[in-house]
Order: structure tokens, then C-alpha cells, then sequence
């Protein structure tokens, strides 16, 4: 026995000694680096477009609504280019204006009964006619009543924001963080749409002919709704086709609606007056080719503050945040009157600039508002009454900032009077914050 394991041990111990195989280590694939969200600013942006049908929606609704900026300048223009009187155009379009705020609602109450597609098409073509019909009667020198009965007709102009948060509030009614990015950006879009549609229609009218920037803003409108209203899969359903009651209850009678729309009045007074004010202080130090350019520096903050804001994720309630944003704005609208108190130009741009980065966070909160109280089968009828709520006070704004620069000791204390609106619509909202429950 001891022979035999003797012969094992020198039998192994003969064997030469070799180390084991090495397998190959399998190499690992480099993972791809991803910036968590909070370093990745666009994300909340990305995120809303990577929807379907979102991006086409989105494109044709800014090609239908930049003629928001083109169409009113291009009838002053245009009316006061051929009949020489800035009387006449102001009246003209001050009556479009008024046939819109009684129009406006009813077209968006029909919207949302039998959707976008089969009412805002042929609303769109019968403002379209309007249009043409001003730019014939004031070509072929028509008596003036046919120039306030066309530009009356243009009132069924849908209203192509309205539709566009619509869809976004229909793509993310259970997203509220989705929705706030969606609005920032429809906001955005606003401003951008009325910086650049005053500066194209003015090139237009003033390079071609007086009625090219009339003829323009039509074409765009009617091509721009007809693209939107093709995109039906991202359409919200109308109330009709749901199955369930329609609502016949005015939005106007919802509880809490009414003092937004009138906080949206003052707010609208203030883009009134300031249009009026900062026009009539350029002209008053001889820079008058720069208005617009001042103005455009006002739009030029909001649309930046109104993208920066989607990119923030809400953490107060939205009333609250709302009282904030007005705060904002009624402190910010006084730097226009300090700077035009000391004559400088280059001072009253920069306080436009920092003026105008409250107008969008306020207006987005706003509208969110708007959205959170309204039903969605009415929804396209709130958020039109809003709008129609910020026109009437453009136009009571204007009229005060006007009489402003005629009767106050200089252009640059008329700056009291956007001031002064911006802390009406503060106080109003505290007050009627105060005596209703809170809804978000």
C-alpha cells in the first residue's frame, strides 16, 4: 500500500507543471454617457415634441398664427397710406377689434362643439374674404363704410393659440408638469409671432405696395389654418362626437373665471399703453424708426422668460404662483417710468427689456388658470373670452396711454399709466383671491 501511493506522488510529481488556460476576458461594451435631466436644459421641450404629431400641429399653427401680428399694422398702413388719414385706419381697426370681442367667443363655442377641423376652416375663409374685400374697397377708393363693414368680417378668425393649447392640453390632461412646458412655449411662440409680424408687414407695405402686407397675412392665415386643421390625430375630440352632454353653461358663469378675465383686462391695458407710450417717446426725441425696435425689446424678454419659465418645474400652486408673477410685473413695469424720466434711450431699452421677462411667466400661469377652470368641451371657448379679455384692454390701454402723452407733462411720465395697470390686475387678483376658496 505504502509502494503504491509512493507511486502515485512520484508519478505526479513527474508531470510537468503547466498553469490553466486564461479565457479571454469578454470586453465590455463602453456605456454611453447621459447627462441626468437637471443638465440637460432642453429635456422638458424634447420631451412634449418626441409626441406625435406634435411638431406638425406646432409648425402649421405658427404659419397660421403669425398673421396676429400683421394683419391690424397692415390695415393702418394700408388705409392710412391711400387715404391719408391716421383718423380713419384707427377707427377702422378699433371697429375689427370690437367685432372680434363679440365674434371671437362664439366661433371658439362652435369649435369646441364640432371640433377644430370643421368649423375653424371655413371661419378662416370667410375672415380671408374680409380681408380681401378691405384690400379691394381701399384699392379701388370704396366709400369708407365698406372699409369698417370688410374689416368687420374678419372677426371669425379663429383663435389659432387657443387651438394650439387646446391640443396640448388634450395630448397631456394628465400631465401637469407637460402642460405648463407646453404653455411656456405657446407663449413664447406668441411674442415671437407678434415681434416679427409688425416688422413683416411694415417691410411689406413700405417696400412693395401698401396692400402687400394685407394680402400676405391672408395667404398665411388661410394656408397655415388649413395645414393645422389636416393634423387630425392630435385634434381634441369636439363635445358633440363624445358622446356626452354638451355644455350650453357660458364660461362667464364659472366660479372663479370671471375675476381672471378681468385681471387679463389690466394686463392687456398695459400692452396697450405701452405700444402707445413708447411709440410717442421715440418720436419725441427724434428716434421714431426706433419704436418698433424698442417694442421688439420688450416682446424680445418675454418670449426668452416665457422659454426659461417651461423649463422649471412648478412647485407652488398655480394661484399662487399667478399672485407672484403679477408682483413681478407690476414691480418691473416701473423701470420704464424711472428710465424715461432721465431722457436716456439707450436706459428706457434696457428697462423694456428687463420689463417685459414677467410678461410671459405671468401670462402662462394665467392661462393655465384659464385651463384648470374651464371644462374641456369648453375649453377653446375660455381661453378665446381671455383673449378676448387682454384686446379689450389693449384697446382701453391705448386710449389712456394716448391721452397720457397729450395731457401729462411729457411722453416719459405717460409711462405711469402701464404702471398703474400693472398694479390694478395685482390688487384685483389679492382681493378675489381673498374672498373664494383656493382652486388650482
Amino acid at each position: 500500500m505504502a509502494a503504491t501511493v509512493e507511486n502515485m506522488i512520484l508519478f505526479l510529481a513527474a508531470r510537468p507543471v503547466t498553469a490553466p488556460p486564461v479565457r479571454p476576458i469578454p470586453r465590455r461594451r463602453r456605456a454611453r454617457f447621459r447627462p441626468p435631466a437637471r443638465l440637460r436644459p432642453l429635456a422638458p421641450y424634447r420631451r412634449i415634441f418626441a409626441v406625435p404629431g406634435t411638431r406638425a400641429f406646432t409648425a402649421a399653427n405658427l404659419l397660421a398664427r403669425l398673421p396676429m401680428g400683421m394683419l391690424s399694422i397692415s390695415a393702418v398702413l394700408m388705409i392710412a397710406g391711400s387715404r391719408g388719414s391716421y383718423a380713419l385706419a384707427g377707427a377702422v381697426t378699433a371697429t375689427g377689434l370690437a367685432a372680434t370681442a363679440l365674434a371671437g367667443p362664439w366661433t371658439a363655442r362652435l369649435i369646441d362643439r364640432y371640433g377644430q377641423s370643421r368649423i375653424a376652416v371655413p371661419a378662416t375663409a370667410l375672415a380671408t374674404l374680409g380681408s380681401l374685400s378691405l384690400l379691394l374697397c381701399v384699392h379701388y377708393g370704396a366709400p369708407d363704410w365698406t372699409l369698417f363693414a370688410s374689416y368687420a368680417a374678419t372677426a371669425t378668425t379663429p383663435n389659432t393659440g387657443g387651438m394650439s393649447r387646446a391640443r396640448w392640453a388634450h395630448l397631456f390632461r394628465d400631465d401637469p408638469a407637460a402642460r405648463h412646458t407646453a404653455n411656456s412655449f405657446e407663449q413664447a411662440a406668441d411674442e415671437l409671432c407678434f415681434l416679427l409680424g409688425p416688422l413683416l408687414a411694415t417691410l411689406l407695405c413700405t417696400t412693395l405696395f401698401p396692400e402687400a402686407g394685407t394680402a400676405v397675412a391672408a395667404a398665411l392665415l388661410l394656408t397655415g389654418v388649413l395645414l393645422f386643421a389636416a393634423q387630425r390625430r392630435t385634434e381634441p375630440p369636439a363635445a358633440a362626437r363624445t358622446g356626452g352632454h354638451t355644455p350650453t353653461r357660458s364660461p362667464l358663469r364659472l366660479p372663479g373665471l370671471p375675476p381672471l378675465l378681468l385681471t387679463f383686462l389690466c394686463t392687456g391695458a398695459i400692452f396697450g399703453s405701452l405700444e402707445v407710450v413708447t411709440l410717442a417717446y421715440a418720436d419725441a426725441h427724434g428716434i421714431r424708426s426706433a419704436g418698433g425696435a424698442l417694442l421688439a425689446l420688450q416682446a424680445a424678454g418675454s418670449g426668452a422668460a416665457g422659454l426659461l419659465y417651461g423649463l422649471l418645474r412648478p412647485t407652488a400652486r398655480p394661484g399662487r404662483r399667478f399672485v407672484r408673477c403679477l408682483a413681478a410685473m407690476a414691480s418691473l413695469m416701473l423701470l420704464p417710468l424711472v428710465a424715461a424720466s432721465t431722457g436716456s434711450p439707450a436706459a428706457l431699452a434696457a428697462a423694456l427689456l428687463l420689463a417685459g421677462m414677467a410678461t410671459a411667466p405671468t401670462m402662462v400661469t394665467g392661462m393655465g388658470l384659464v385651463q384648470s377652470r374651464t371644462p374641456p368641451g369648453q375649453l377653446n371657448e375660455g381661453m378665446t373670452l381671455a383673449v378676448t379679455a387682454l384686446l379689450a384692454g389693449i384697446a382701453a390701454g391705448s386710449a389712456s396711454g394716448g391721452w397720457a402723452v397729450d395731457h401729462l407733462p411729457g411722453p416719459g411720465a405717460a409711462y405711469g399709466v402701464p404702471a398703474a395697470a400693472a398694479a390694478l390686475a395685482l390688487t384685483i387678483t389679492l382681493l378675489t383671491g381673498r374672498r373664494r376658496p383656493h382652486r388650482p
